[in-house]
């Protein structure tokens, strides 16, 4: 079995569960590099100052936040060492809620929560309840030294955890100018809706594929 990401417990209320967790996506998707067209040799990038155009070592780089167009506050380790939140490796389940409730948008990156040894009843029995409740834990969780908004769902055999969004990170909707349903006749509608199910189908995932990645690798391997 591939490498744990993460170990850890799910806690909700007084039951804590040991657990691994594992990606569940991966990314086939062609990866290049910029070469030199002359001979081929990747190229470097350099971290340059904007003014002096010199070249700035790694002992010499700070991070600043640009709190105003060209105006910058430069933070310390301390700094960063104030405002961290206390590192656990827990996944805190704080609600249980209805699946539909929750808008799309939230959703970000899969995991599979695998139970750890000594854990595979507990880990059943969890799966069984939110499964046959219908609803999704809403969890919080530290990774990679920051706090996670989570969903923790039942999807075939597997506890699965999705990263998610927090609220104030979505865009509202409500600045763009987008058209209202008035004046759209009755005929024009049908006639849209018969388009639509003219194509519909049963959800297959893997009738999609990625033909731009596939034509990549083909050409690769042809030369």
């Amino acid at each position: 079995m591939a490498r744990a990401l993460w170990k850890g417990s799910i806690s909700f209320g007084l039951v804590n569960i040991p657990i691994e967790l594992h990606t569940a996506v991966r990314n086939h998707r062609p990866k290049f590099r910029m070469l030199h067209a002359k001979d081929k040799s990747p190229v470097k990038f350099e971290r340059v100052c904007i003014r002096d155009g010199h070249t700035v070592a790694w002992e010499d780089l700070v991070k600043g936040y640009e709190y105003a167009k060209g105006h910058f506050v430069v933070l310390t380790k301390e700094d960063f060492q104030a405002a961290a939140v206390e590192k656990t490796r827990t996944v805190d389940i704080i609600d249980f809620v209805k699946a539909e409730e929750i808008d799309d948008r939230f959703f970000e990156t899969p995991y599979y929560l695998v139970p750890a040894k000594g854990g595979e009843r507990a880990y059943a029995l969890l799966r069984g309840a939110i499964r046959e409740s219908g609803r999704i834990g809403i969890a919080k969780f530290i990774l990679r030294d920051a706090q996670h908004l989570a969903a923790v769902e039942v999807i075939k055999d597997a506890i699965v955890l999705s990263v998610m969004r927090f609220a104030d990170e979505l865009v509202d909707v409500g600045q763009f100018d987008l058209p209202s349903d008035s004046g759209i006749r009755k005929p024009e509608l049908d006639m849209a809706k018969a388009l639509v199910n003219s194509l519909a189908a049963e959800w297959d995932p893997a009738k999609y594929t990625d033909q731009y990645a596939k034509t990549c690798c083909a050409s690769s391997r042809a030369r």
